[in-house]
C-alpha cells in the first residue's frame, strides 16, 4: 500500500507540473501563433488555463490524501513538499476564483482586448491582472518543481 501511495504522490504532482510546463511551452505559444487574432488566442488560453487549474486542484487533493495516508499525521502537512503543494493549491484557487473572473469581465466590457488602446483604464487593469496571473502561474510552477524534488528526496532517504 505504501508503494501505491508514493506512486500517487509522484504521479499527481508530476502530472500537474508537467501540465503547467506543457501549457506554457506549447498551448500558449501555439495559440498565439496559429489562431487568427490575439483575442481568439486569449480566449483559448483562458479556457485551457481554467482546465489546468481544476486539474491542479484534483492533483493537490490526491497528493495530500496520499501523503496523509503514508504518514497518518497532520504534522506531515507542515513539511516542505506538502506545504508547497498547499501553497500551489491556494495560488491556483486565487487565480481561478479571483483573477480570471475579473479578467473575463474586463474582456467582455472591452469586446476586444486587441482593439482597446493600451491607455484605456479597462485595458490597463486587464494588463495588470494578466501580469498577476503570469506571476501566480510562475510561482505555482516553481513551487511544484521544489515540492516534487522534496517528495522524491524524502522517498529515497
Amino acid at each position: 500500500m505504501n508503494n501505491f501511495l508514493r506512486f500517487l504522490q509522484v504521479f499527481a504532482l508530476g502530472a500537474w507540473v508537467g501540465s503547467i510546463l506543457y501549457f506554457s511551452a506549447v498551448v500558449t505559444q501555439g495559440a498565439f501563433r496559429v489562431l487568427p487574432t490575439i483575442d481568439d488566442a486569449g480566449r483559448l488560453v483562458g479556457f485551457t488555463l481554467s482546465g489546468l487549474h481544476w486539474f491542479g486542484v484534483i492533483a493537490a487533493v490526491v497528493y495530500l490524501a496520499a501523503t496523509l495516508g503514508l504518514d497518518r499525521s497532520l504534522k506531515v502537512l507542515a513539511g516542505p513538499a506538502s506545504a508547497g503543494v498547499i501553497l500551489m493549491l491556494a495560488l491556483t484557487l486565487v487565480s481561478q476564483l479571483a483573477v480570471i473572473p475579473r479578467m473575463d469581465v474586463l474582456r467582455a466590457q472591452m469586446g476586444s482586448v486587441m482593439a482597446t488602446p493600451a491607455g484605456n483604464p479597462l485595458r490597463v487593469e486587464f494588463d495588470r491582472l494578466h501580469n498577476v496571473s503570469v506571476y501566480i502561474e510562475s510561482a505555482i510552477l516553481l513551487l511544484g518543481i521544489a515540492s516534487l524534488f522534496f517528495t522524491t528526496r524524502r522517498q529515497a532517504g
